[in-house]
C-alpha cells in the first residue's frame, strides 16, 4: 500500500471530526504543549527557547516548524491527542528518563535519544488547530490517519514526504488513576508506532500534540496527588549531572554546560553539539562517549587542564576539546584568582587555538558562569591564529567551569560574567537622577517666591506710580 494511493474521504471525515472540536470549545483561552524530536542520528536544529511564560501563537508556531522542518527528515508523525496540559507531564510525568516513575517511557525515551528536541509548554489553543494545516503546507503532502496495525502494512519510503496522523482519543477519566491509565495507552501506542518505523530503517521527525487542553488534571491535583515527580518537559540538560575530573578519588575540576557547540566550516556551517556526550544523568557516572585522558590538576599547582577526548564528530576519528586555566595571586585585591586562559582544539593532528579574554576569571575558590560563551559573536574565545581558527567556531550556553578549590561534587559559589550595571539599571538610575533634578529645580523655584510687601489701602491715599514720560 503506497502512501501516494489514499482515499479522500477518511481524510475529509477527520477532518470535520477536527473542525468540529475546535468550534465546540467556544473558548481559545487555554494552552496546550508540543513536543518535537527526530529520530536517532538526525539532530534537530536548536532553537531558542519561549521565555517562560510566554504563550506561542500560531505566527510562532510557523516560524519554529519552517526552521525544524527545513533540516529533519521529511517522514513526519503527528500524534494527535484530544486533550492535553502541560500539568499531565508534571504529574505523571515522573523524573525524566525514569521508566518506573513516569507513565511516558516510551516519549522520554525517544526525547532522550532525539538531539535537542524542541518543547513549548504553552502553544496557545488557537495555535493548536494550525499545526495539521501548517504541516501540510511545508510538507506539501495531504494527511494520512493511522492506527499501529495499518503502519505495519505500509510499504514506507524514506525519499518522498509524508505526514502521519496518529489520532490518540484517550481522554481523562474521573480521577487521577483513570486519568493515568488513559495516558498510559497513549505512550504505549507512541512506542509501538516508533517501533515500527525503526524497524522499517525510516528516519522520522515526530510531533505530539492535541487539540484542546485537559481540564481534568486541574481537579486531580485539588484531590492530593501523593507522588508528584518533576516535569517531563524541563530541559534535558537541566537533568545531567557536572563532569568532574578526579584524582585520587577526589574531583578538582567540575564543567557543566547546556551546550557545547562546535562549527566547522566546509562550504556551509557544520554544528555538533557535544553535550549530550558529555554530561550524564548521575554525578558517580561518566558518559562513556568522552575521555578525560591527559587531563591535570592538583591542589597546589598554578594549572589545570581539562581535555575532553571524543570519536567520529564532524567527520574527524579524533577530537578534543581543551580547557587551560590558571590561579595567580593578584596584590591589588589581595585574594588568590583564576583565569580560563584557553581553549584548544584538536582534530586528526590539526589545531586550532582560542585565547580567552579578561572577562573570563574568577575568585580562586569560586566557579565561572557565564550565559554564553562564544568566539565569534561579543567573543569571549579570540582566535590566536585566524587562518587556522577562523574555520572553527565555538559556542558555549549556560557555561560553567571551576578548576581550583574544588569541594566535592558541587559547584562553589558561581562569579557571573554578567555585570551587575546592565543597560536596564543605568536606564532607571538615569532616569531617577533626572526626575530627582526636575523635583529639586521645582523646590528651589518654589522658595523664591515672595510676598508683596506694600498694598493699596482703600481708605488711606492711593499709592502712586510716577510714570516716565
Amino acid at each position: 500500500m503506497a502512501v501516494s494511493c489514499v482515499s479522500t474521504a477518511p481524510v475529509v471525515m477527520a477532518f470535520l471530526l477536527f473542525l468540529s472540536a475546535i468550534l465546540s470549545t467556544g473558548s481559545c483561552g487555554g494552552q496546550v504543549p508540543l513536543v518535537l524530536w527526530s529520530s536517532e542520528g538526525h539532530p534537530v536544529p536548536r532553537q531558542t527557547p519561549p521565555p517562560a511564560g510566554h504563550v506561542v501563537s500560531a505566527a510562532e508556531l510557523d516560524s519554529y516548524l519552517s526552521s525544524v522542518l527545513a533540516a529533519t527528515p521529511r517522514y513526519t508523525l503527528l500524534f494527535l491527542q484530544d486533550e492535553l496540559s502541560v500539568d499531565d507531564f508534571t504529574v505523571f510525568g515522573g523524573v525524566f528518563g525514569n521508566k518506573e516513575d513516569s507513565v511516558f517511557p516510551h516519549l522520554e525515551s525517544a526525547l532522550k535519544a532525539s538531539s535537542s528536541p524542541l518543547v513549548l509548554p504553552a502553544l496557545s489553543w488557537g495555535g493548536s488547530s494550525a499545526v495539521l494545516p501548517l504541516l501540510q503546507q511545508h510538507l506539501g503532502t495531504p494527511p494520512l490517519y493511522l492506527d499501529p496495525p495499518s503502519l505495519t502494512q505500509l510499504r514506507l519510503n524514506a525519499s518522498v514526504a509524508a505526514l502521519l496522523v496518529i489520532p490518540l482519543p484517550y481522554k481523562a477519566g474521573s480521577g487521577p488513576e483513570s486519568s493515568r491509565d488513559a495516558l498510559s495507552g497513549n505512550d504505549a501506542v507512541i512506542g509501538q508506532v516508533l517501533e515500527i518505523m525503526k524497524a522499517q530503517a525510516v528516519p522520522y521527525t515526530a510531533i505530539y500534540t492535541a487539540f484542546k487542553p485537559s481540564r481534568q488534571v486541574a481537579e486531580d491535583l485539588s484531590e492530593g496527588v501523593q507522588s508528584v515527580g518533576r516535569s517531563l518537559l524541563q530541559a534535558p540538560a537541566g537533568t545531567l549531572a557536572p563532569l568532574q575530573y578526579s584524582v585520587n578519588g577526589t574531583a578538582c575540576i567540575l564543567l557543566w554546560a547546556e551546550s557545547l557547540e562546535v562549527s566547522v566550516f566546509n562550504k556551509t556551517w557544520q554544528t555538533y553539539d557535544l553535550a549530550p556526550e558529555t554530561f550524564s544523568t548521575s554525578l558517580n557516572v561518566t558518559n562513556p562517549n568522552v575521555t578525560l585522558a591527559n587531563s591535570t590538576c592538583g591542589a597546589t599547582q598554578a594549572e589545570s587542564r581539562l581535555v575532553l577526548n571524543y570519536a567520529n564528530v564532524l567527520g574527524f576519528r579524533k577530537f578534543s576539546l581543551t580547557f587551560t586555566m590558571s590561579r595567580r595571586f593578584y596584590p591589588v585585591s589581595a585574594r588568590e584568582w583564576f583565569t580560563l586562559d584557553a581553549v584548544e582544539l584538536e582534530y586528526d593532528g590539526q589545531t586550532a587555538f582560542f585565547n580567552g579574554s579578561r572577562d573570563l576569571n574568577a575568585p580562586a575558590e569560586y566557579s565561572y558562569h557565564c550565559a554564553s560563551v562564544t568566539s565569534f559573536s561579543h567573543a569571549l574565545l579570540v582566535p590566536f591564529d585566524p587562518t587556522e581558527s577562523g574555520q572553527w567556531r565555538l559556542s558555549f550556553t549556560d557555561f560553567q567551569i571551576q578548576g581550583f578549590s574544588v569541594a566535592g561534587p558541587r559547584f562553589s559559589y558561581a562569579s557571573d560574567c554578567a555585570s551587575f550595571f546592565t543597560p536596564g539599571i543605568w536606564m532607571g538610575l538615569l532616569v531617577t537622577l533626572l526626575m530627582l533634578l526636575i523635583l529639586t529645580y521645582g523646590l528651589h523655584m518654589i522658595t523664591q517666591l515672595r510676598t508683596m510687601d506694600r498694598f493699596d489701602d482703600p481708605k488711606g491715599p492711593a499709592i502712586s506710580v510716577p510714570l516716565n514720560e
